[in-house]
C-alpha cells in the first residue's frame, strides 16, 4: 500500500495532477459580438440582440404534476404543436428516469424577449401557485442576428440562421470581417463549481466583429421596393429587380428583387424567394443592350444622326430580321430610329459597321462575359456569344446569344453616363473596427476607359432624345418634368425550348439623370408579366420614373429651372429667407427664431424639444413657406397640413411619418386626402408649379408638357 502511494503521489504525480485538473477545470466560450450592417446614413440594418431558448426539466415538472398545464401554455405561445411538446416534456433517460434539461427546439429557440416575457410571467404564475420556486421551465440566455428593417435589402443583407451560420449575401461574403473571434476562459474550481481563490485561471478574450457601412441609401432602397411592389402585383411576374447606383462612384444605391423574404422569419419563405436576380440571372436584354453597340457605333465614327436607311426589315444569313412594327417607319435618320428602338438599325451598326470583332471588343470592354466583382458571393460572369451570322446581327440589338446580369447591365450603362468609365459597383462604404477604431474606407475602383468622354457625352444626349420626345421616343414616358434624363427600353422574347416564345418576354428600363451630371443610374428588370402587351416603354419606364424623381427630390437635386425677366431684363426673383438650424432647441426658442424671421412655422408633435426640422436647415424659402417643427418620435408624430411643401419635403415628411404616398401634378403640394388601399392607409398629395417657375428640358425642343402617343404595334420580333 506504500509502495502504491509512493507511485501515486510521488513518481506519476505530475501525470494524476494534471488528470485531477482536468476535472477541477471549467472552460467557457466568451462570444464575440457580431458586427452591425447599416446604410450609408448610420441606419442599422443588421445587428445582434437578446435573445432566449427555451429548456424544460421533464423530472420537475412530472413531480409537479404540471405536464399538462405546461405544455398547453408553451404550445400557444411558442406556436409549437402539444404532440410534440408532450414528447419533450414526458423525456426519459435509458434507465427510465427523467431528463432534468430538455430545450424545446425549434419553436423556442433564440426567441425574441416580447415571448420570453410571456413564458416568464406564466413561470412566475405557476411558481405562486405551487409555492415552488422551480417549476421546471428555464430561459437560457443567448443572441441572435436582428434585422430591424424586416424584408427591406434582404438579398443583399443575407441572413445568420439560429445555428449562427451566414447564409448568402453580405452576412455570408462578409463573414470573415462581421463575425468577430471567439475567446475563451478556463478556471480550477472545488466540488461545488467555487473558482479556486488561488486556482489557474485562463483568460483568452473575444474580440468583437467589424461593422461595416453600406452604399445603400434607405430612402432609396424603401422608393425601390415600394414601386417594385406595386408592379409585381399588378404583373405577377416571375420577378422583378431594380438596381440604382452613382454613376460616378458606382456605389449602389439601392438593390432588390422580388419575390424576397424577411431574413427574421428565413424560415418561413419557399426557397425560390432567396435567389438573388441581380448578380445570378442571365437575360436576353433587348433594346437595352443597344446602349452598347451605340457607344461602339459613336466612337468608330459610324454613327450618323442625320443619316438614312430603309425600317422595317433586313435580310442577314440565316433569315430576316424585323423591327417590332414589321412594315416598319419608311426611310428615316438614324436619330429617329434611336429613339422608336429599331432593330434594323442596329443590325446595320453593329453586324454591317463595327463587324464581329468589333463589337465583341465592345462588349468585352463594357464590362460583359465576366464577373463584376461586387461584395456578392455567386455572381455570374453571363456569356455573350457568337456561334453564326446571324448571332452577331442579334447581339447588335440584345438577343440571340446575349446572356447578362443586371448587375452588368448597371455598370456598363454607367460607363456611359459617367464620361466613359467601367468602375467596380460596390456595397459596402466602409469597415470599421470596433477596438482599434480604425476605418477602411472603400474608393471607387476604375477598370478600363471603355469610350472617350467625349463620345460619352455624345451617346448621352442621343440617349436623352429617346426620353424627352413626347411624339416617338420610346421611353417618353420616364420623362420627369424639370430634369434632363436619358433612357432605353428593352422588350425581348424569351427562349423556350430552342425558339423565341410568342407569350413570354423580359422587360426592361435602363437610364441616368441628371444629363451632364449623373447622380443616379436605375435598371429594371421585370421577367414574364402576365400581360402580353406589357414592354419596357409602357410598364417598366413609368416605374423608372417614379423611382428616379423620389431619388433625385432625396438626394436634393433640384430640377433645371429659369427665371423670368422684366422688361429691363433683371430677374425678377421673390425674396427668399434661409431656414435657421432649429434641431435640438427647445420649442419656445425654435418659435422665437422663426418669429424674427417672419417664417410662420406649424409643430407636429407634443414634444418640448424640436428632434427634426421641415425644409432643413440652410434651405433658402419664400417669407410664407411653412417650416415644420417634429417635437416627437416618428411613431406618435399626427399627420400635419402639408400645403406649400415641395416634393421634396413632402417626400421627406411622408418617409419620416412611415406612409404611403401618392401624388399628382410637379411643383408644390395644394392640396392632400388620407385614403385606404387595401388595408394600407395612403395619403395623396396634389401639387402644382409656382407661376414664376418655368421647368425646361433640353435636347429635342418639344413641348415636354405635350402628351405623346404610342406608335408601337405589336409583333413576334423584340424591340423598343
Amino acid at each position: 500500500m506504500a509502495g502504491r502511494i509512493y507511485w501515486v503521489q510521488v513518481v506519476h504525480a505530475d501525470f494524476w495532477a494534471d488528470k485531477a485538473r482536468e476535472v477541477w477545470s471549467r472552460s467557457e466560450k466568451l462570444v464575440p459580438v457580431r458586427g452591425t450592417i447599416t446604410d450609408r446614413e448610420g441606419n442599422v440594418l443588421a445587428m445582434d440582440v437578446a435573445a432566449y431558448t427555451v429548456a424544460v426539466n421533464p423530472k420537475v415538472i412530472h413531480d409537479l404534476k404540471l405536464e399538462n398545464v405546461i405544455i398547453n401554455k408553451l404550445s400557444g405561445v411558442l406556436g409549437k404543436s402539444q404532440i410534440s411538446l408532450r414528447e419533450i416534456v414526458e423525456a426519459k433517460q435509458e434507465n427510465g428516469e427523467y431528463y432534468q434539461q430538455r430545450e424545446v427546439r425549434k419553436e423556442g429557440w433564440k426567441i425574441d424577449k416580447s415571448v420570453a416575457d410571456r413564458i416568464l410571467r406564466f413561470r412566475d404564475q405557476l411558481e405562486e401557485e405551487t409555492g415552488h420556486k422551480d417549476v421546471g421551465i428555464y430561459l437560457i440566455d443567448q443572441q441572435k442576428r436582428s434585422y430591424p428593417k424586416g424584408s427591406l435589402a434582404s438579398h443583399i443583407l443575407g441572413y445568420e440562421n439560429k445555428e449562427g451560420k451566414a447564409v448568402m449575401g453580405l452576412e455570408a461574403s462578409l463573414n470573415d470581417q462581421l463575425k468577430g473571434t471567439e475567446g475563451e476562459i478556463k478556471y480550477e474550481r472545488d466540488g461545488n463549481g467555487v473558482i479556486l481563490e488561488n486556482g489557474t485561471v485562463s483568460f483568452k478574450p473575444s474580440v468583437d466583429g467589424k461593422n461595416v457601412k453600406l452604399t445603400i441609401d434607405i430612402e432609396i432602397q424603401h422608393y425601390i421596393e415600394e414601386a417594385i411592389k406595386e408592379t409585381y402585383d399588378t404583373y405577377k411576374p416571375k420577378s422583378i429587380t431594380a438596381i440604382a447606383a452613382d454613376p460616378q462612384t458606382m456605389e449602389i444605391l439601392g438593390m432588390a428583387n422580388l419575390p424576397n423574404f424577411d431574413p427574421n422569419t428565413y424560415w418561413t419563405a419557399p426557397q425560390e424567394n432567396f435567389y438573388d436576380h441581380s448578380i445570378k440571372s442571365l437575360y436576353e436584354p433587348g433594346s437595352t443592350f443597344k446602349i452598347v453597340t451605340l457607344s461602339g457605333a459613336v466612337q468608330e465614327g459610324m454613327f450618323n444622326p442625320d443619316a438614312t436607311y430603309k425600317s422595317g426589315a433586313i435580310k442577314v444569313p440565316g433569315g430576316t430580321i424585323h423591327d417590332i412594327n414589321r412594315e416598319g417607319w419608311g426611310t428615316i435618320t438614324y436619330l429617329e430610329g434611336l429613339k422608336r428602338s429599331s432593330n434594323v438599325e442596329f443590325v446595320k451598326l453593329g453586324y454591317e459597321g463595327l463587324k464581329a470583332d468589333k463589337l465583341r471588343d465592345y462588349i468585352n470592354k463594357f464590362g460583359f462575359n465576366q464577373k463584376t466583382g461586387i461584395e456578392l458571393s455567386g455572381e455570374k460572369p453571363g456569356l455573350v456569344q457568337f456561334k453564326y451570322p446571324r448571332d452577331i446581327a442579334s447581339a447588335a440589338f440584345g438577343q440571340g446569344g446575349v446572356q447578362v446580369t443586371p448587375i452588368q447591365q448597371v455598370a456598363a450603362v454607367a460607363a456611359v453616363a459617367n464620361g466613359g468609365k467601367l468602375l467596380v459597383p460596390h456595397l459596402v462604404k466602409e469597415i470599421q473596427d470596433p477596438v482599434s477604431k480604425k476605418v477602411e474606407v472603400i474608393k471607387p475602383q476604375v477598370v478600363r476607359q471603355v469610350i472617350t468622354e467625349q463620345t460619352a457625352k455624345k451617346v448621352d444626349e442621343y440617349l436623352e432624345q429617346v426620353v424627352s420626345d413626347q411624339e416617338i421616343g420610346s421611353g417618353r414616358r420616364a420623362y420627369i418634368e424639370g430634369y434632363r434624363v436619358a433612357g432605353k427600353t428593352g422588350t425581348a422574347q424569351k427562349v423556350v425550348n430552342g425558339q423565341y416564345a410568342e407569350d413570354k418576354y423580359v422587360i426592361s428600363f435602363i437610364g441616368f439623370a441628371p444629363v451632364g451630371n449623373p447622380k443616379i443610374v436605375l435598371y429594371l428588370v421585370m421577367d414574364e408579366p402576365n400581360d402580353r402587351l406589357a414592354s419596357g416603354g409602357t410598364v417598366m419606364a413609368p416605374v423608372f420614373k417614379k423611382i428616379v424623381q423620389q431619388s433625385l427630390r432625396h438626394m436634393g437635386v433640384d430640377p433645371v429651372t429659369k427665371v423670368k425677366t422684366t422688361a429691363s431684363n433683371t430677374p425678377n426673383q421673390e425674396q427668399t429667407v434661409e431656414i435657421p438650424n432649429l434641431a435640438k432647441l427647445d420649442l419656445t426658442n425654435a418659435k422665437n427664431k422663426l418669429k424674427s424671421n417672419k417664417l410662420n412655422y406649424e409643430v407636429v408633435g407634443k414634444g418640448k424639444t424640436v428632434l427634426q426640422q421641415i425644409p432643413k436647415a440652410g434651405t433658402s424659402v419664400s417669407p410664407d413657406q411653412r417650416i415644420y417643427l417634429l417635437t416627437e418620435e416618428r411613431t406618435k408624430l399626427p399627420i400635419p397640413n402639408m400645403k406649400g411643401l415641395s416634393l421634396r419635403d413632402a417626400m421627406e415628411m411622408c418617409s419620416i411619418l412611415q406612409i404611403r404616398v401618392m401624388t399628382t401634378g410637379e411643383g408644390f403640394v395644394t392640396s392632400q386626402s388620407l385614403a385606404k388601399q387595401g388595408d394600407t392607409k395612403v395619403l395623396k398629395l396634389v401639387l402644382s408649379p409656382p407661376a414664376q417657375h418655368v421647368s425646361t428640358q433640353t435636347g429635342d425642343g418639344e413641348d415636354p408638357t405635350k402628351e405623346g402617343t404610342d406608335n408601337s404595334k405589336s409583333g413576334t420580333t423584340s424591340g423598343g
